[in-house]
């Protein structure tokens, strides 16, 4: 298992959506040092001899993680399965211009990697309940690049991005965003699910526009995506299909605290499989077997092509104690819409409350509470002879999470989750095929990242 984690790669935030944002955090957050005692470093190898810090100042960055989760399915589901398994990343920014050669230049690569088994497949859910397992690929031992990416700046208001993008953050919020590494663990709170089209690695180019020429205040983002991308390839050689967003995030001011407005719109022109496909049957010749119905030899699986879906989210603080830090407490918020084809998903609906250092010396805790609904276009079956068959239902879910920072580097997140899952069993009795309701299930689990 150490050998794993050794060779297991990692990643950062580093999304599509907020790019020029979040470069700008990491940024500010190097001006600050890795140094001292293990009880109060942000990090648990510190600063290198110094080295850290040195590099930090220079606009070189390196910052690594490593995130182990252990779930159950203590009830209902589609069975009790206790699983582990963990993910690793390894990210690195460079700053042109704090290096001495030229301003507005960013230059960001990211390794990442995970292993063993999640309870994905128990729960009986289309969201999964453990978002940290799904990187770079949803089956364990798995490594991979999944950005490279450069972002250049022509003025303090326009850049440009281009490479192989992390989508991840284009869905940013204060209390429930990220890889499932630290807040909520189940995508719902992480991504906007009707947005899935959209790979989660992949090559991509695009527009950054700062209205206010501060990425923190205001951001706009039109880019064209391939419809294809993957983690463990380069994308050249399976390009098919694009995706086209607009998005837009500004930051709010409500009775004088913190909150954020998010808007993003996605085209995609690329072929999928249809969720609904008719099988056809015809009369079998004479002298080819017994007489009766046969299955059409030429039969193809139904296409759709030119699907769209839009979402929105909202994070405002209600209580805050410290805005450069993100201490207080607010509620967050999402929705999203799409046409339920090629994904089922066709409306979500989500609502929190999350915090950050609410316990006096206990500023890196955090906690969050929260429920979404999924509204399904059902997937159908049509086989004659045996009617329509539906496989899918709307879904609700529900998660709460406190996470304890045993030390800056250290945190240790108990968490639950009570899920309504859209799934349904298959149940065969003689000559008929049929389907029953998942029970609800419910989820304990345990996760702990270590910030190297």
């Amino acid at each position: 298992m150490m050998r794993r984690v050794a060779i297991a790669g990692l990643s950062v935030l580093l999304g599509v959506g907020l790019r020029i944002q979040a470069v700008a955090a990491e940024a500010e957050a190097a001006a600050q040092p890795y140094s001292g005692s293990v009880f109060t470093r942000s990090a648990l190898t510190g600063d290198w001899l110094g080295t850290r810090n040195a590099l930090a100042e220079k606009g070189i960055t390196f910052d690594a993680s490593v995130t182990q989760v252990t779930q159950g399915v203590v009830r209902g589901g589609k069975d009790s399965a206790w699983e582990y398994g963990g993910r690793g990343n390894l990210t690195g920014l460079l700053d042109t211009q704090k290096l001495g050669l030229w301003p507005g230049g960013f230059l960001n690569v990211e390794f990442e990697g995970n292993w063993a088994n999640s309870v994905n497949g128990s729960t009986g859910a289309l969201a999964p309940a453990n978002t940290n397992q799904l990187f770079p690929m949803p089956s364990g031992d798995n490594i991979a690049l999944p950005s490279l990416t450069f972002a250049q700046f022509v003025s303090h208001y326009v850049g440009g991005v281009v490479g192989k993008l992390d989508t991840t953050s284009g869905d940013a919020n204060e209390f429930a965003h990220g890889k499932g590494d630290k807040q909520f663990l189940n995508l719902a709170f992480n991504i906007n699910p009707v947005a899935l089209t959209v790979p989660y690695s992949t090559l991509g180019t695009g527009v950054i526009v700062l209205p206010t020429a501060d990425p923190k205040q205001a951001i706009v983002e039109f880019l064209v995506l391939s419809a294809t991308g993957k983690a463990n390839t380069d994308g050249f050689d399976e390009i098919n299909g694009a995706i086209f967003s607009g998005s837009g995030r500004v930051r709010t001011h409500v009775f004088g605290l913190t909150g954020h407005q998010l808007v993003t719109g996605l085209y995609s022109n690329k072929q999928y499989t249809s969720i609904d496909q008719r099988i056809q049957f015809e009369p079998q010749r004479p002298g080819f077997g017994r007489p009766g119905l046969g299955l059409v030899g030429a039969q193809t699986l139904e296409k759709k092509s030119d699907t769209w879906s839009m979402f929105y989210n909202f994070d405002q603080f209600l209580y805050e104690t410290d805005a450069s830090a993100g201490k207080g407490v607010g509620v967050f918020g999402r929705f999203g819409a799409s046409e339920g084809n090629p994904l089922p998903m066709q409306y979500f609906y989500s609502l929190g409350v999350g915090g950050k250092g609410m316990i006096p010396s206990r500023d890196h805790d955090r906690f969050g509470i929260g429920a979404y609904y999924t509204t399904v276009e059902n997937p159908t079956l049509q086989v004659p002879l045996r009617g329509t068959r539906s496989f899918l239902s709307d879904e609700w879910g529900f998660e709460a999470f406190y996470n304890v920072a045993l030390t800056p580097w250290m945190l240790l997140t108990p968490d639950i989750q009570v899920i309504g899952p859209s799934q349904k069993r298959r149940i065969v009795q003689g000559s008929t095929i049929g389907t029953e309701t998942i029970g609800t299930a419910t989820v304990l689990g345990v996760r702990l990242q270590l910030l190297l």
